[in-house]
């Protein structure tokens, strides 16, 4: 069982019965403002994910499939993306000012 928290460390965003995340379908998955750091997400399908202002320091994006995931505010300090196939520009979800 794998639990993804948020960067404060107290919310669980996501669980998950699989083993690990190396490889894992994570499409469409919800990971706004992940605590991701220094996790293997190699050759992970995270198409149309969101990422937005996840903490994906150190993380291991390699091989990994970003297409369409929103990236906006997403810190990659020291990420392995070699190989990782990514949109030419990072997909951003508008914020609509609330009346």
């Amino acid at each position: 069982m794998i639990e993804i928290y948020d960067k404060k460390g107290f919310t669980v965003l996501l669980k998950l019965d699989m083993p690990r995340l190396r490889g894992a379908d994570l499409r469409q998955v919800e990971l706004k403002d992940a605590n991701l750091v220094h996790v293997d997400l190699g050759g992970a399908d995270l198409r149309d994910a969101n990422l937005q202002d996840a903490d994906l320091r150190l993380a291991n994006l390699g091989g990994a499939d970003l297409r369409g995931a929103n990236l906006q505010g997403a810190d990659l300090t020291g990420a392995n993306t070699e190989g990782a196939r990514m949109d030419s520009k990072p997909s951003i979800i508008p914020i609509v000012p609330v009346a």
